[in-house]
This record gives structure tokens, sequence and C-alpha cells, in this order.
């Protein structure tokens, strides 16, 4: 028998708290002019989730959810799942890399679909396992494409082992210090009152607020919404300390920008309401093989607010560095 997952939905709980926290982020009035400008859309983007070759194995005796399609003799290109999404994120421009690429995505432990708790939410564990990861598929000479959260994870492993990777595509997440943090990030990050809040209104209020305030022009359908809800359901608390280490993992992890020599696609929304584009302005100085790429009017979920002109970017660049 074939298992349906549970349709997980955005409850009136979800709205109102959403709403509430919109009420105390000072970029949301901004944000919402942005989306009547550029004519957001009132329907997901996609009606139906293109669709992606989900596949799961135990790494370290952890279950992770990953995605791959085989490209033999072609360039490949691992990419890590953003918080709070999965994935499913990248189902958008899955099958367009697909054709070019031997492609992976992984949800990292503890994000996503995978398996993984507290012992996961540092950026220095989530790059250790990235290693694993790679090992354990015995994939190499990888492009590595990581925004958000998998952003600080490539970082921390390029910096810190032995590799064979060939470029990195980063982009939306911390890595630089001082970080430039909007004002959910510094709920998150410096506040263990707010951390409570997520942690009490859960995982449907968190999805929901990061559709208003992550998006300008991509609208997610009920499928991806589900899934994102699912993944982090009674998760959030392990979550939270992700973002209570912020500062130690950034302090981690910014030194070894100096020492990271191999061509970096930096990446950034120029409308992003959680960490400012000047994150990415300032990375693109301090590293020594480093562009930027700017995506006008876009959130911080520019890989699929501009999914197109992402997908483009990432073509363009593993033809230029492979």
């Amino acid at each position: 028998m074939t298992h349906t997952p549970k349709i997980e939905k955005i409850s009136v709980f979800d709205r109102i708290n959403a709403s509430a926290l919109m009420l105390l982020t000072s970029e949301y009035k901004s944000l919402e002019q942005l989306r009547r400008k550029n004519d957001y859309p009132m329907f997901p983007t996609f009606e139906t989730t293109p669709s992606m070759p989900i596949k799961r194995t135990k790494i370290n005796g952890v279950d992770i959810r990953y995605a791959h399609s085989e490209a033999i003799g072609k360039p490949t290109l691992v990419m890590l799942s953003p918080f709070p999404q999965s994935i499913l994120a990248y189902a958008p421009i899955w099958t367009g890399l697909a054709e070019h690429y031997n492609l992976y995505a992984y949800d990292m432990p503890g994000f996503g679909g995978s398996a993984g708790g507290i012992e996961y939410m540092s950026f220095k564990a989530q790059g250790d396992f990235l290693k694993e990861f790679l090992n354990h598929l015995d994939i190499q000479e990888p492009h590595l494409l990581g925004p958000d959260v998998g952003m600080p994870a490539i970082v921390y492993y390029v910096g810190t082992y032995d590799n064979d990777v060939k470029s990195l595509l980063i982009g939306d997440g911390p890595a630089i210090n001082p970080s430039s943090n909007a004002s959910a990030i510094r709920k998150m990050v410096d506040s263990s009152f707010w951390r409570t809040v997520f942690k009490v209104t859960g995982a449907g209020s968190l999805v929901q607020g990061c559709i208003k305030v992550c998006y300008t022009n991509y609208r997610p359908n009920q499928e991806e919404i589900s899934d994102y809800i699912a993944s982090y359901r009674n998760r959030i608390p392990a979550v939270m300390q992700w973002f209570k280490d912020y500062p130690k993992s950034l302090a981690t992890v910014d030194p070894l920008l100096d020492k990271i020599e191999l061509p970096t696609q930096i990446f950034w929304g120029e409308n992003d309401a959680i960490l400012y584009v000047d994150n990415g302005e300032r990375l693109a100085k301090r590293m020594s093989n480093a562009e930027l790429t700017v995506f006008k009017d876009s959130g911080h979920f520019c890989y699929q607010d501009r999914y197109q002109e992402f997908s483009l970017m990432v073509k363009y660049w593993i033809d230029k560095t492979q």
C-alpha cells in the first residue's frame, strides 16, 4: 500500500500569529509595497510542484532525505536545503539543471525531511556532515550550492577540510562577522523570549511568517507549504538552538573566509528582509576569488523569487568554472 503524506495546512492560529509578528517586523511595510509593484500573484506560481527523484539513505545512523538525477560525464552540483523550507524549494529549477549536471540536493540533518536534532544545530556540525554526505555517496569534484543555513555549512567545510570542490555558489546566509541581521533574525538570535515565542507558536506560524517576509515574486503551492510545515512540526525547539548559538558559530566560520581561494559566486536578494544585502557586498570584497550577483526586487528566497534568472546564473557559473 502506498503511503500518502498528510496534507499540512496553515491554520487560522498560524495566520493570526504571523500577522502579529509582521506588526513588529520593521521591513514588512516596504516588502508589501514591493509585492504590489511586482504584481505579486494571487495564485501559486506552480499549480503542481515539478517532480524530483526523492531518495533516502542513512549516514552515521541518521535518516537523510535527498534527491539525485544522475548524469554520467557531466559536472556535479550538490545543493543544500534552506530553512524553513526543504529541498522542495529547488523543484522549480530541478528539471532544467538536471539536463546539464549530475545533480544532488539534500535536507541537512535536523532540517527539512531529514532526521537529526539539536546535535546538528551549529555551522560546524553541518559542515562536518557535508563531508560525510560527499564521502557516503562518493561524490567527487562537486560544485556546492547553499543559500541560507546551507551557506555557513559550505564555508566551514571548504575552509576546514582538504577537498576537491570545483566552486561555490553561496548566498542569503550568515558567514561574515559582524552579520547585518534584519529584525526577524535579531529576535531569534538575541532574545530568549522570542525564541520561546517561536517554539510555542510552532511550524505553521513560522512558515506563514516566512511566506510574508521572504517572498516578493513567488507564491508557493499547497504541496510545498505542507512539506515545509511537516518538516518542522515539533522541531522548532531544536532549530532555535542554531539561532541561539549563531554568534558562537559565526565566530568559528568568519576567520575561514580568508583561507578560501575557490571560485565563489555569491548571490543575494536585493530586498532580503532576513539578512541584509550588505552582507553579500562585504563578503564579495572579503573573499579573494568571489563575484556577487544581486537579484533585483527579490526577497530572501531569491532562488525561487527569480528562479529562471537564478538557474541561468548557476549554469553560467558552472560552465565558467568547470
